[in-house]
């Protein structure tokens, strides 16, 4: 009966024994502790002193039945995944990271889908963990290693299993792997997860974010919070790459309003419903419009009153705009002055401005127009109450138009692979980073600047190109190969930043900069009338009136 009520409360019976595990053991160890505890008690007090073999003895036996058995379905569960080693049908995995993480996910492989992977072994660049033992499975070489031991040992697949990784380190770690020619998968960051637990359901394959190397984003919540808790803030282009992120960070600091802008019904009916699954108690409001058209503009700013408006709608694409610039300024430069002057008339707070690098000494219509929409804001905001500002940064990965989703078409496609020029360079960032800094940026404003983002180092295509195809498991210029079809109309071999009249200034956050632009000519308004009066007749020399208006532009002309 004192068994029975021993084991009974340290829940011995209730446990799985095919999963038996160290707490099973601990709560073996503490029952036979007590009892045996209580066989001393009992034999002194209702019989005679017994040799202390008998209590030892009769101990190990206790423990042997309590915990041993408990213990041997679990053993008996890993000889089968031991035996399975040999068994050509399943996937042969490597983790490369022998940590914390690295134990969980092994853990996990076997518990959740035994019968399809298998750890083979494990990397990890610590000396002290070479040819030891982690969950069973052994540490066989190290990180710079492992292409030539996925041969050796015939791995399928490659985990990469160190969260805690500097970004700059994560991208050293997948430089060495890459030419392993297997699946690619990756661990998260710490920062990139909602909580400390570490499963499978988090791997995700090695993407063309994790070849940059870029460090997480932090912002200051709290003054991103200041301006839009609370607040009605309309996003145009709100169905875009970059208005969608708008709209859905927005969402999470509980504005009293969202209005979503947008012309494509599709992107806006697709953001809309996403908005609604997340934020149920959300006021959304989803209109359907162009910022061509200035009395729509002007009768939603007048209607809603937002405190706040993000300008993301614009045409983006270089080689489209240089076939049709006059939609450029009419899109892009007429539907940023109809919206900066609607926001100025109905009272709008802040007005942001979403930029390009494209912008700066453009030598394409696409940067023209948007330098103009830079113009623009600032002769609004030398005239009104509104605090203009504008937020000026290059390309971002997974936007509509980026190079990234048209290199994996082509990859998934067999090839060839398209690069425009073997030197061609690029600054890139996530469209989450992007926008956390956008608004981290409105925050900031007080009107008048030009908020520069640091993108980091300037990325070769034709590398990223190849590295891309190595993550596929394929050989660039072998399986896959690359076609250099040169330069598109308007397009640089490098983008910019700043232009040389611009000075940097800092801020509070080491990657936001403050850039001082030279002021539009006292008759920039009536230019810019002009331009667009010009601009409907659709002129042969369209081009040459814009680079009047700019003078930084430099049109690219057909010999």
């Amino acid at each position: 009966m004192l068994v029975l009520a021993v084991c009974s409360s340290l829940k011995l019976y209730g446990s799985i024994w095919e999963y038996a595990s160290y707490i099973e053991v601990i709560r073996g160890y503490i029952a036979c502790f007590v009892l045996g505890v209580l066989q001393v008690i009992g034999t002194i007090l209702l019989t005679t002193r017994m040799p202390i073999s008998y209590y030892l003895i009769g101990w190990l036996l206790m423990f042997i039945l309590l915990v041993g058995i408990r213990m041997s379905y679990r053993g008996i569960r890993f000889m089968k995944i031991f035996q399975r080693q040999n068994d050509a049908s399943l996937e042969r995995v490597r983790i490369v990271g022998g940590g914390e993480a690295g134990r969980m996910i092994i853990r996990e492989l076997r518990v959740h889908v035994p019968l399809r992977s298998i750890v083979i072994c494990i990397a990890d660049d610590a000396p002290g963990k070479q040819g030891r033992r982690l969950e069973g499975i052994p540490v066989r070489g190290t990180i710079p290693q492992v292409p030539e031991l996925v041969r050796k040992y015939n791995i399928d697949r490659i985990i990469i299993a160190i969260p805690s990784a500097s970004g700059k380190r994560r991208k050293e770690i997948i430089s060495n792997l890459k030419s392993a020619e297997c699946e690619i998968d990756i661990l998260p960051r710490f920062s990139d997860r909602f909580n400390g637990q570490v499963n499978l359901g988090q791997v995700r394959k090695v993407s063309a974010e994790d070849l940059l190397g870029r460090e997480p984003v932090r912002i200051d919540n709290s003054q991103v919070g200041e301006m839009l808790k609370g607040k009605t803030v309309m996003v145009t282009g709100g169905g875009g790459s970059i208005g969608s992120e708008l709209v859905e960070q927005i969402a999470g600091y509980e504005p009293e309003k969202l209005i979503i802008f947008d012309i494509y019904e599709n992107n806006a009916y697709d953001i809309q419903h996403e908005m609604i699954s997340k934020y149920p108690s959300l006021k959304l409001e989803t209109l359907i419009g162009s910022v061509r058209d200035e009395k729509r503009i002007r009768h939603v700013i007048e209607k809603y009153r937002p405190d706040a408006v993000f300008h993301a709608a614009a045409h983006k694409h270089v080689p489209l705009m240089e076939t049709a610039p006059c939609e450029a300024i009419k899109n892009n430069v007429k539907g940023t002055y109809h919206c900066a002057k609607a926001a100025s008339d109905f009272g709008v707070k802040r007005f942001l401005l979403i930029s390009t690098d494209k912008a700066v000494n453009p030598t394409n219509i696409m940067g023209a127009s948007k330098r103009l929409c830079e113009m623009v804001v600032k002769a609004m905001d030398e005239q009104s109450d509104t605090e203009f500002v504008t937020v000026r940064f290059g390309n971002v990965l997974g936007s509509n138009g980026s190079v990234i989703p048209l290199f994996k078409k082509q990859i998934s496609a067999g090839g060839p692979v398209t690069v425009t020029h073997p030197d061609i360079t690029r600054f890139f960032m996530t469209i989450p980073e992007a926008v956390s800094l956008v608004l981290q940026c409105g925050a900031y404003a007080r009107g008048g600047e030009l908020y520069v983002l640091d993108m980091g180092e300037p990325v070769k295509i034709d590398t990223l190109a190849r590295n891309l195809i190595e993550l596929a498991g394929l050989v660039p210029d072998v399986d896959i190969k690359i076609e250099y079809v040169g330069l598109r109309p308007g397009e640089k071999l490098y983008e910019e930043l700043l232009m040389e009249e611009e000075d940097l200034g800092k801020t509070d956050n080491k990657l936001i900069y403050i850039g001082k632009q030279s002021e539009p000519p006292d008759d920039f308004f009536e230019k810019l009338m002009a331009l667009d009066k010009a601009a409907k007749e659709n002129p042969e020399d369209i081009i040459d009136r814009v680079a009047e208006l700019v003078t930084s532009y430099t049109p690219q002309r057909d010999n």
